[in-house]
């Protein structure tokens, strides 16, 4: 993917140090129409007075609505808050961390990227489970369903399944589709690339989604008790090394 110029400029225009930011979102899953917008992620760095003052930083920028054209999405946390993130069940932020869509980057983003495996434990499935369960809700809320809510379950579940069994984190629906080999996926995507995500699902689809939610998730639960993944996480003394030398540069 050829990063948009504007989103340079996105970044080129954040009020703190960035130490990286990526497209994470429905580009990242290999699933984005052509009036998609862009999710804009990363962690941007407060100096040492901003931190061990009484005037605490942001933590957290947020940013949103069209700018030069492109509809914007970004949301960036300063390096601890993500960092500790990092150190818990969160796969979200090891996506975005490890999102080969890269906007901008630094040395210190290649030293994190190296450090994120040593983050992954078994437990990280229960983040993909809740995280299906509440995109299953949504789902079925809808009058009618479509066919991009139903995607994005799909996303999170074969990521959790796939994290489970390699210890990789992978995003993209296209890559996790290769060894998942759901006939139905590329169809799906189809229909959600081409803008056709308001296309309904009749009752027989409903039907059969609603079997493979709950075999996939079946298949994320016995990934995760068969896991080779340790229960804790190996990354904390590295985490804080880089914290401590990042605030002191």
């Amino acid at each position: 993917m050829n990063i948009d110029p504007r989103l340079h400029k996105q970044v080129a225009e954040h009020p703190f140090p960035l130490l990286f930011a990526t497209i994470s979102g429905s580009h990242l899953y290999g699933f984005p129409s052509a009036d998609s917008d862009y999710d804009l992620r990363g962690a941007h760095i407060l100096s040492l007075e901003k931190v061990i003052g009484l005037n605490i930083g942001k933590e957290t920028v947020e940013k949103s609505g069209i700018h030069d054209g492109l509809e914007i999405d970004l949301v960036t946390h300063d390096v601890n808050k993500f960092f500790n993130l990092m150190l818990k069940k969160n796969g979200y932020v090891l996506e975005q961390l490890l999102s080969p869509l890269v906007v901008h980057t630094t040395p210190e983003h290649e030293e994190l990227m190296s450090i994120a495996s040593e983050c992954v434990t078994k437990f990280h499935a229960y983040h993909y489970l809740g995280f299906a369960a509440t995109q299953w809700k949504l789902f079925q809320k809808e009058d009618p369903p479509r066919v991009k809510p139903l995607l994005y379950v799909y996303r999170v579940l074969l990521t959790g399944i796939h994290l489970m069994k390699t210890g990789n984190v992978e995003a993209n629906l296209i890559h996790l589709n290769e060894s998942a080999r759901l006939s139905y996926i590329p169809e799906l995507i189809e229909r959600k690339v081409d803008g056709k995500e308001k296309e309904t699902l009749n009752q027989a689809d409903l039907e059969f989604h609603e079997q493979e939610y709950d075999r996939l998730v079946g298949e994320l639960e016995r990934s995760m008790e068969q896991s080779e993944l340790p229960e804790k996480t190996q990354a904390t003394e590295a985490l804080n090394d880089l914290l401590i030398r990042i605030r002191l540069r």
